[in-house]
This record gives structure tokens, sequence and C-alpha cells, in this order.
């Protein structure tokens, strides 16, 4: 596999018909370090708006979301600053608690008694889809932070404009390079929910668009569930090669430890969408080397203004951005940008201008895609291995990146047309 800074980092996007957008509170603009003490909002400007954080600080992905509304907090303050968007954020913060009906009720309580008219969070995919009809109800942007295909697919709205990156995305990522290099025999793993199915459907579909694999077996797990050994033994007993786990954050950290307690990864590889985030890696240490995942972010890139935004990040909360912080901060930016060229805060207006915009983003050149506003973010599968000195969490070694426009399916296979 190639060292991380070797990929490629061209985009491949199509041409719009809309002008190109160039950075928004990045490179000399805004500036980027001494950050601290300017997070808090603030007001003055006669184009004002109130963004609604609401990530799930409680619950299986608590350590997930630190980093999502860390990096809504600087995407705001960035934008603050800067002078060619003539608009002023303040961030209300809410807890989902990864509940779909707390969600919402924090939705609408933020909307109502906050003056919210654009939203931004979830990481249970759950969530986020009750998110989305809740945006389409009351009008307001939203940017999930789910990845499950029905929220830009079969789900989608013209109010909602995803930056996370989808599991078809990420299955164009993982399924060549699995079936590839780890196995054809395949079990699936999943929690049962809806990021889960997303997970097994689009990886097994990709899969098998040009590989005989056999699927030996499948099981599901509840969301939040915390003894895994059963399954764990199921896959040992079986034919598989290789298990793809359609899990994330707690689920997903406890699967793993117990495979690796158990002596699974010794005839069964483990690969899961998933795998690379920090704090997975960070919790399982040893256990995860010698696994893989897919890449949706790491801050070493070399794409767009990445390194800016990793520098301001790591001056302002003292560690590195993860790729939720970095959904977060591009959901934030690139919506900003829509106020810009709409020259409105009113999101009927923005909704409007957004799909099709190109812009610069940490990731590279990008856009919502007009027909599902789906941002078109380049993957790459990943193998987890000891980092130098031989200890401590998992370093990630790339493999080629996958461009934007080639990571995505048509809209019509993903069930949107907007």
């Amino acid at each position: 596999m190639r060292d991380e800074n070797s990929a490629d980092s061209g985009s491949g996007l199509r041409p719009s018909r809309r002008r190109f957008v160039q950075a928004a509170g990045l490179a000399g603009v805004t500036g980027l370090t001494g950050l601290s003490g300017c997070l808090g909002g603030g007001g003055g400007g006669a184009n004002e708006i109130t963004y609604g954080i609401i990530s799930p600080m409680t619950g299986p992905y608590g350590g997930l979301a630190e980093g999502q509304r860390n990096g809504a907090e600087l995407a705001i303050a960035h934008v603050n600053e800067n002078d060619d968007i003539d608009v002023e954020i303040t961030g209300v913060y809410e807890d989902t608690e990864a509940d779909p009906s707390t969600g919402r009720r924090k939705a609408q309580s933020v909307v109502e008694q906050d003056g919210a008219s654009y939203i931004m969070g979830a990481i249970s995919s759950s969530v986020a889809l009750a998110l989305n009809e809740f945006a389409k109800e009351e009008e307001v942007i939203y940017n999930p932070g789910g990845a499950a295909v029905p929220i830009t697919g079969s789900n989608c709205n013209e109010w909602v404009f995803r930056a996370e990156t989808n599991t078809a995305q990420m299955a164009e990522a993982v399924s060549d390079f699995t079936a590839e290099n780890l196995g054809t025999n395949v079990w699936f793993h999943i929690a049962d929910y809806a990021y889960g199915e997303s997970v097994m459907q689009r990886v097994e579909k990709r899969m098998k668009d040009g590989h005989d694999i056999n699927v030996v077996g499948r099981s599901r797990s509840q969301l939040g569930s915390t003894n895994y050994n059963s399954y764990v033994s199921q896959i040992a007993n079986s034919d598989a090669d290789v298990a793809v786990l359609g899990m994330t954050g707690g689920d997903l950290i406890n699967f793993v430890k117990q495979a690796a307690g158990q002596g699974l990864k010794e005839n069964v590889n483990l690969m899961s969408p998933t795998m690379t985030f920090a704090v997975v890696r960070g919790a399982l240490g040893e256990a995860a080397y010698g696994t893989y995942g897919g890449v949706r972010y790491l801050p070493s890139i070399e794409t767009g203004d990445n390194q800016s935004f990793v520098e301001a990040y790591q001056s302002e909360y003292g560690s590195a951005p993860d790729n939720f912080a970095r959904a977060a901060y591009m959901s934030i930016r690139m919506t900003a940008q829509g106020i810009a060229e709409a020259d409105s805060t009113d999101p009927a207006e923005v909704k409007d201008v957004l799909p099709g915009l190109e812009m610069d983003t940490i990731l590279g050149p990008n856009q919502f895609r007009d027909c599902d506003h789906q941002a078109m973010n380049p993957v790459w599968p990943g193998e987890l291995v000891a980092p130098e000195g031989g200890s401590g969490p998992a370093a990630v070694e790339l493999g080629e990146m996958i461009d934007g426009a080639d990571a995505l399916p048509d809209c019509g296979e993903l069930g949107c047309t907007l």
C-alpha cells in the first residue's frame, strides 16, 4: 500500500453550471492561529443566523460527538471572522443522546426556542433520518452527521445537505480491496440499525460487482451491545476469510477487542468502514493492528486546505481533528458559501443555490451534488499497522485514493433525484 501522503488529491468533479467559490475562513483570510477565546459566538451584524448543533454527547457515540461539536464550533468562529461572508453565526448546542425521538425534540427546541434556521449533527443514522423529516417539515437546512445511504438516498429532500461521507462512497473504497486482498468468503456482522444495514447492503452489492464472493454468514447485534463472544465464535467456526463489520463507536471497539482476545484475527481478516476512526484506533491499541478499514479522513492527508484546518484545530483543542470534526467543519463552512452565493440568510433561498455550487474544502474541490445533495468526497482503503516505535494506537497506511466523482454511484441507483 502507498504511504498516506502520496495519494493523488485530484477531485475529478464534473463542471458545474455555477461559479467556483473560494474557501471560507482559511489561509490568510481569517488567520488560523491564536483562536483561543473567540469561540463564544457573538452578534452585531445585520445578517445573523443561529445554527443548532445537536450531537450525541451521551450514549454509544459520546466518544465521537466531542469532535463533531468542536469542528462545528471552529467552523462558526472561522465564518464569523471571514470578511467575504456577510453573516454572523451563533451556535446553540444540544445532546441527541443517540435517540431519534430525543434528537427530534432537541431539534425542535433549537428551532422554536433559539430561533435556529440551520441545524447540523447526529451521528446515528436513525437519528439523522428523523432529523431529515424534521428539516423538511420546518423548512430549515440540515447537515447530517450520519452515513447511511438513505439520508441522501431514498429519504432525501431539498433541505438536506450532507458533507459526511456515506456508506456507498465507503463501499467503493473497501469493496474491491477486500475481495482482491482479504478474501471472497465473507461474513457480515452489523449493528442492527440503519447504518449497519446500509453497510451490509452497499458493500455486498459492490463486492459482487466484478467479484465471485460467497456470503458464508450474517449476524446482527443490538446497538450498544457489550458482549459479542457468541458472534465471534460463529465467525471463527465458519469458512469466512474476512468479516465485514457494519458497526462504529463503542460497538466496533468492543467487538474487535473481544475478537482479538479470542484469536479471531489469526484466521479471519477484520474489515470495517469505520476501523480507521481515531477514537476506535485509540481505544483498541494493539488489538487494531492487522485490521483494515475505509478512510473518510485523516489529519495527515494533503488535500485542499486540510493542513491549515489541522493547525487551527490543534491550536484550539490540543489534539488532531477526527472525521467527525472534519464533517462538522465542512458542513457549516460549505453551507456558509451558499449564504454568500445567495446573498441571503433565508434557508429557502440558500437551498436553491447550494446544489452544484463548487468550492474549495479541506478535501479539495467539492460540491453538494445537484441530484441528491451529497458531498463528493474522495475515499481510501487503509490497513492498520503498528506505529513507529511499535506500541500505541495503530497507524494507517493508505491505499490508492478514489476521486469523489468515482466514489459515488448515480443518484438513481441510490434512490434520490432532486
